[in-house]
């Protein structure tokens, strides 16, 4: 989660901490790409007391029953990868500090209107570009 990954860098002192995430939606023809894959992320079973060989008549069972219940019309087998991007900053003087909030003439609620307030307020003079 969000708020799990946000906790655990503000706990590791990180500030000014930013947070995404995407949902990455993949087709693979059989269950052993997946799991290739996913032992390519690093990924697969990291229990201590796991199994250290998997038979494999339970790896084609597996296959089996996920693609009977998960598989797409076209008999590929879906799979979603949520992807975490982070950034924050560790505490040090030269950090950029966050500005003071500012305070606005015209309110967002009437921007629809901006045309009558720019008219009836005026409008700055703006330097002409030297271009």
């Amino acid at each position: 989660e969000v708020r799990d990954i946000g906790s655990l860098l503000n706990r590791s002192n990180f500030s000014m901490i930013t947070i995404d995430t995407d949902d990455l939606k993949v087709k693979y023809p059989t269950i052993f790409q997946l799991m290739r894959d996913l032992k390519g992320m690093a990924e697969n079973n990291a229990a201590i007391n796991r199994k250290l060989h998997l038979h494999r008549e339970s790896l084609f069972a597996a296959n089996a029953i996920y693609a009977d219940l998960y598989a797409n019309e076209d008999g590929s087998l879906p799979a979603t990868f949520q992807i975490y991007y982070w950034i924050g900053w560790k505490p040090d003087p030269s950090q950029p500090k966050p500005l003071k909030p500012q305070q606005s003439d015209v309110s967002l609620k009437d921007l629809h209107k901006l045309e009558d307030i720019a008219h009836t307020m005026g409008t700055a003079d703006l330097p002409k570009d030297k271009t």
